[in-house]
């Protein structure tokens, strides 16, 4: 459903993204991990089709994001890290908005708008200026908006950033139904819990490359780990993070 083939982002003499290839099948929950600066959200935003790569490509559903954008982004529901909404609209008249740039207007979109407005508790809210949300319900009507259209895949940046447990809990049973009916959900998280609890498959960038990718035995197959070990150690080896262990070993002797 969504496959990168050797993409390079460079800003002057920094290399962001480095020749990177990643297949997203349908149907699968991919999680993307990385250290901080690692390039997982400037990754991201050329996916969606914010930022464009110096070299490579990305398709969606077989369409270039870059070459039939508005093919390509039809099929596509973005959550950034940030929720950036429109303070002087209301939640309703935001939604409508969004669907309006797919081209979708009308009872449906209404009907549609109204389901995840409950949803998400934001009902009450539906006549209110954005201004007076709260960051937890911006980002709730940022992942409506993301929603609205009915995409085919959804890329998330930080999805659980903001939210309180509830709600938290509601939008991973979201995208774990989104997936099982067909759907496709690449998902940036630095919870690492959440990433080995939820996702089908995994990738891990460090510096810009991908230094490992699969299912979680396979990941520990790359690595030369045993059986048991969790994606948290399996990380920490992959992007050279072990040392903070052993740092936090000595700080705590006394």
């Amino acid at each position: 459903m969504i496959r990168i083939d050797g993409l390079t982002k460079n800003y002057g003499s920094f290399v962001a993204v480095d020749h990177i290839s990643l297949h997203v099948p349908r149907g699968t929950l991919y999680g993307f991990l990385g250290p901080n600066g690692a390039g997982k959200t400037t990754t991201l935003r050329i996916i969606a089709g914010i930022l464009r790569p110096t070299a490579g490509r990305v398709l969606l559903g077989g369409d270039d994001v870059h070459q039939q954008p508005l093919v390509a982004k039809r099929r596509l529901g973005f959550i950034p890290d940030r929720p950036f909404v429109y303070d002087k609209l209301t939640g309703a008249e935001f939604l409508r908005f969004v669907a309006g740039l797919y081209g979708q207007s009308g009872d449906g979109v209404e009907r549609r708008l109204d389901e995840l407005l409950e949803v998400f508790e934001l009902s009450s809210w539906k006549d209110e200026l954005v201004e007076a949300y709260s960051h937890g319900m911006r980002q709730k009507l940022i992942i409506s908006s993301a929603l609205i259209h009915r995409p085919e895949c959804i890329v998330v940046d930080e999805p659980m950033v903001g939210l309180d447990p509830k709600a938290a809990r509601l939008l991973k049973d979201i995208f774990r139904q989104f997936v099982d009916r067909g759907g496709t959900v690449l998902m940036s998280t630095h919870t690492l819990e959440i990433a080995e609890a939820m996702c089908d498959r995994i990738a891990i960038i460090q510096h810009g490359k991908i230094v490992a990718a699969g299912t979680m035995p396979e990941i520990r197959q790359q690595t030369a780990a045993g059986h048991e070990v969790g994606l948290e150690e399996l990380f920490l080896k992959l992007t050279g993070g072990a040392h903070a262990r052993e740092l936090a070993a000595v700080l705590g002797e006394r």
